[in-house]
């Protein structure tokens, strides 16, 4: 049978559920997610174990590695809350224990419902978490659409910048400290145009040290903090301003919390975002 009462523990997977035309399934949501706004009067069904709104990045590192040793885990889900839902489907993830709850946590709570965990380390694996959606509430042709869509989209602007030199651009998705990215970002970057100059994708992102960043000379710098919606990326940059200066290039300051950070629909606007950026235009 279909799923007909979706709760969903991850900001990208409500979105794919919304995208998918099945936002009257949706009976609770994480704490993070946030987009489309037509879905925030949700049931929250799990919060953060330390606030972390207002923090740096390197407060929020240290917030985080807290409630790890002391929890073993950032979040806490409210499993009286999802049972009373009677969901027959929850979506979570088990690629980062630290930016949303991990399935683990879920799998562990003994729930009742078909757990749906989406793993995405690429453009690819985003697109089979929107068809695994589809399938799971029995609406496979609307997956297929809205991954054609997202693909004619990429497309465009692969065609849009191919012969165009490549600028070399650096990509941060964590400034303290300082990390570059990995999974489906350095995919973005190509495809916007750009060179990325370190990251890999598919894997984790990493952390290197600012020395190292010094030495890269980008074309273009480009600002994304996991996480971070752009009010917050300007704060960021502007905490951490003058070690940005020493790296050189072209200063960009994108909101990472829509459009790169989740592996949903919208990293097809991700990499329009990115060709600007990173042409400058």
């Amino acid at each position: 049978m279909p799923a007909d009462r979706i709760v969903s523990l991850l900001p990208s997977a409500t979105e794919i559920v919304c995208a998918l035309g099945l936002e009257d399934r949706l009976v609770g949501i994480s704490h993070s997610c946030d987009y489309p706004p037509g879905i925030t009067n949700r049931p929250r069904l799990s919060h953060p174990r330390a606030n972390l709104e207002g923090l740096s990045s390197g407060e929020i590192d240290a917030a985080v590695r807290a409630a790890l040793r002391a929890f073993g885990s950032v979040y806490e889900i409210d499993v009286a809350a999802i049972q009373g839902l009677e969901p027959d489907l929850i979506l979570t993830q088990g690629i980062c224990d630290v930016c949303a709850v991990p399935e683990s946590q879920v799998m562990g709570a003994s729930l009742g419902a078909h757990v749906l965990t989406l793993d995405a380390h690429d453009l690819a694996a985003i697109f089979g978490s929107i068809r695994d959606v589809g399938c799971a509430a029995g609406v496979v042709e609307r997956a297929d659409q809205l991954i054609a869509d997202m693909q004619g989209r990429i497309a465009a602007v692969q065609k849009r910048v191919a012969g165009r030199p490549r600028p070399r651009a650096l990509a941060l998705e964590w400034l303290d400290p300082p990390y570059v990215p990995g999974h489906w970002v350095p995919e973005l970057v190509a495809a916007a145009g750009g060179q990325l100059l370190a990251g890999t994708a598919r894997r984790p992102s990493y952390r290197v040290e600012w020395s190292e960043l010094r030495a890269l000379d980008p074309d273009v710098l480009l600002i994304m903090p996991c996480g971070f919606d752009l009010a917050a990326t300007c704060r960021e940059a502007e905490r951490y301003r003058d070690q940005l200066r020493t790296i050189g290039g072209r200063l960009e300051l994108l909101d990472a919390s829509a459009y790169f950070s989740r592996s949903g629909p919208r990293v097809a606007d991700g990499v329009e975002i990115l060709a600007s950026a990173i042409f400058g235009s």
